[in-house]
C-alpha cells in the first residue's frame, strides 16, 4: 500500500463521526445500496471490475467528508462511475452514463430511454455537479489499491481450489458493500476474503476462524519426533503464513472477518436462503469491536443483499469475471493478465 493511500484509512471510531445525521446503521445501509446501484451502472456500461471497485472506494471516501443528507447515494454512485471511466482508461460518454442512470431509476431497458430527453439532461447535470464536490472530497487523489490484486497473487502462488477462488473473488466484491476499504489495507481484506472462502468450502467440521488466524499453528509448538518428517504446511493458514502478519495486523484481520460476517448476518435470510452457508460461521472470538450492522425490519426488503453462493447467483448481483462468473484461475497466462488489467464483466440488471 502506498503512503498516499494510508491517509484514506480511518479508525473504526471515525464511522461514528461522519457528517451524516442519521444513525450509523442507516448510513452503512444506504452506502451499501449506493454501491449496489454503482455496480448495476458499471455492469450495464460493461466496465472492468477495477473501475467499479475504484468507484466504490471513492463512494465510501466521499461520505466520510460529506453527508448523505445533502448528496443522494445514486448521484454520488453515478459520479464515481463517470470519474472512474476516465481515470481507469475505460471512457464512457456522459450521456451514456446518464441514460443508464435513468433506466435504472425508471426500471426500464436503456433502449427505451431517449438520449435527448429532459430526464437524461437532468441526470447529466446532477452527475457533473456532484463530480465537482467528489473531486474536492478526494483531494484529486485517484489512486486506489484493490484486494483483488492481492487475491490474484495468492491464487498464483498457491494451489487453491477453484471453489475457494470463486468464493474469495465474490467476497471481495461484496466487501465494498461494507466500509472495509476505508478501514483496512488491501492485503488484510484479501486475506479475510480468502480465509472466509476456505472456511465456507471446507465445511462446518473444518478448523474455526480462530484457528485459521491464530498467531501460530496449534501444532507449531509440538516437538517433531526424530523419526518423522516435519508436518506439511497447514493449508487453512496459508494466507496468514503468506503475509506473515504482525500481532496488530492479526487483530485487524479478525475485525475484518467479523465485519464481513456481520454484514451477511444482517441480510434477510428468508429472502436469500443461500446465505445460510456463511451466516452459520462463527466469527473470530478475538474481535471486540462495536457492531456496525444490525438487522432491522425496515431493511428487510433491501436490494443490497449479499451475493455469495453459486456462480449463477453471483452473476446476477455482483460484478463477476468474464469466465462465466468464476474467479480468474490459473488456466492461461492471458487470463491472468486480463485480471490484473481489470476484467470485463457481464451485464447485470
Amino acid at each position: 500500500m502506498t503512503s498516499t493511500n494510508h491517509q484514506w484509512l480511518f479508525p473504526l471510531s471515525a464511522l461514528h463521526s461522519t457528517p451524516s445525521t442519521c444513525s450509523l446503521e442507516r448510513e452503512l445501509y444506504d452506502r451499501a445500496r449506493g454501491v449496489e446501484f454503482l455496480y448495476r451502472l458499471g455492469s450495464s456500461l460493461m466496465l472492468p471490475t477495477s473501475a467499479m471497485c475504484t468507484a466504490a472506494t471513492w463512494l465510501h471516501r466521499f461520505y466520510m467528508r460529506y453527508p448523505l443528507d445533502d448528496f443522494h447515494r445514486q448521484d454520488v454512485a453515478a459520479s464515481c462511475i463517470f470519474l472512474a471511466t476516465k481515470t481507469e482508461e475505460c471512457g464512457r460518454k456522459l450521456r451514456d452514463v446518464a441514460r443508464i442512470y435513468q433506466s435504472k431509476v425508471a426500471n426500464v431497458d436503456s433502449s427505451l430511454i431517449a438520449a435527448e430527453s429532459k430526464e437524461v439532461d437532468q441526470c447529466q447535470t446532477a452527475i457533473l455537479l456532484t463530480e465537482e464536490v467528489l473531486l474536492e472530497a478526494l483531494c484529486f487523489d485517484f489512486v486506489v489499491d484493490s484486494p483483488h490484486a492481492e487475491l490474484v497473487d495468492l491464487f498464483d502462488v498457491s494451489n487453491t481450489e477453484l471453489q475457494v477462488q470463486d468464493y474469495a473473488w465474490s467476497l471481495a466484491h461484496d466487501s465494498y458493500r461494507t466500509p472495509l476499504c476505508i478501514l483496512y489495507p488491501p492485503k488484510i481484506i484479501a486475506a479475510a476474503c480468502y480465509i472466509l472462502a476456505q472456511r465456507m468450502a471446507d465445511g462446518p467440521n473444518s478448523p474455526s476462524l480462530d484457528a485459521r488466524i491464530s498467531a501460530s499453528s496449534p501444532s507449531a509448538s509440538l516437538p517433531t519426533p526424530p523419526s518423522h518428517k516435519p508436518p506439511s504446511p497447514d493449508a487453512s493458514r496459508y494466507a496468514v503464513d503468506h503475509y506473515t502478519f504482525t500481532a496488530p495486523e492479526l487483530v485487524s484481520l479478525s475485525d475484518a472477518l467479523s465485519i464481513l460476517l456481520e454484514f451477511y448476518t444482517a441480510q434477510d435470510e428468508m429472502a436469500y436462503p443461500y446465505l445460510s452457508t456463511i451466516t452459520m460461521i462463527i466469527p473470530p472470538s478475538s474481535s471486540h469491536r462495536p457492531r456496525l450492522f444490525i438487522p432491522s425490519p425496515q431493511h428487510s426488503h433491501a436490494t443490497n443483499s449479499a451475493s455469495i453462493s453459486t456462480a449463477d447467483e453471483v452473476a446476477g448481483r455482483t460484478p463477476t469475471s468474464s469466465h462465466g462468473g468464476l474467479t480468474p484461475i490459473a488456466a492461461t497466462t492471458e487470463r491472468k493478465s486480463d485480471v490484473r488489467n481489470g476484467l470485463r464483466i457481464d451485464d447485470c440488471i
